[in-house]
């Protein structure tokens, strides 16, 4: 059984997934927060490959991910810097970024070398669905790695039941059609969770973008196993002094 599985199984609500950015606020700082987020209760790792252009991210992902760049990180480096990452860090742990950099990386390479590291998963925006049928899924497959999907609340039935079937870890609902860390209308939210809901879908469901405090995360758990999030948490990296305290003290505010 997957990590991811075997998370959902034992923890069927107020699923806690963290965005952070590989190689923010420093190059070296990825593993030392990932460890923070595990001793602090974080139930899964969303790690974001910085990318010159990324087309689902707001404006402090893309500042952290420009400054992760400047610092050095490559998708080399991130994995070098995970090859050890299983010796201390035992949650799940999804690679999230987009398709230029990894198909340059070398598609099947890429997932080869991630779940040497231990990576569980990948989300990847920009791979269409038609392209996930008919070549990339039966990689990410053969090399044990669950993929996410995202949803919105544009997507029509027969999509999301369509993207729920090909799946596999959890389904990602994205609160709205914006990008990460604006703020959101939750009582519509909480309107199309319950239509999800009311589908029995598949798989899993965590929300994200939007979610940024313990009201958002609460009212995003009510109709879902879980959420995401990403802007709040890298805002509260930006300056700071001590890693493993601000993300103590970031989690407890939370959970």
């Amino acid at each position: 059984m997957s990590r991811l599985k075997e998370l959902f199984v034992s923890k069927k609500s107020k699923v806690l997934n963290v965005y952070c950015t590989a190689g923010f606020p420093e190059l070296n700082s990825t593993v030392k927060i990932m460890q923070a987020l595990e001793t602090n209760g974080a139930n899964i790792i969303e790690l974001g490959m910085p990318y010159s252009d990324p087309l689902a991210d707001g404006p402090v992902i893309q500042a952290s991910g420009n400054i992760a760049l400047a610092n050095g990180m490559t998708i080399k480096v991130l994995f070098d810097q995970l090859k050890d990452l299983r010796k201390t860090v035992t949650i799940p742990v999804i690679l999230m970024g987009y398709m230029n950099p990894v198909i340059q990386y070398g598609f099947e390479k890429f997932c080869s070398e991630a779940a040497a590291v231990g990576v569980d998963g990948l989300i990847l925006p920009d791979l269409p669905e038609h392209e996930f049928e008919i070549e990339f899924g039966a990689i990410i497959k053969k090399n044990g790695l669950d993929f996410i999907f995202l949803v919105t609340p544009e997507t029509s039935e027969e999509r999301l039941r369509k993207l729920d079937s090909l799946s596999t870890g959890f389904l990602y609902a994205v609160s709205s059609s914006a990008t990460t860390g604006s703020d959101k209308d939750f009582n519509a939210v909480e309107q199309y969770l319950l239509r999800l809901q009311e589908m029995n879908l598949k798989n899993p469901v965590l929300v994200g973008f939007g979610i940024k405090d313990k009201e958002t995360f609460e009212s995003a758990s009510k109709y879902s196993n879980g959420a995401i999030i990403g802007t709040a948490f890298i805002k509260a990296l930006e300056n700071s002094k001590d890693i493993a305290l601000s993300v103590k003290q970031f989690l407890s505010s939370i959970i």
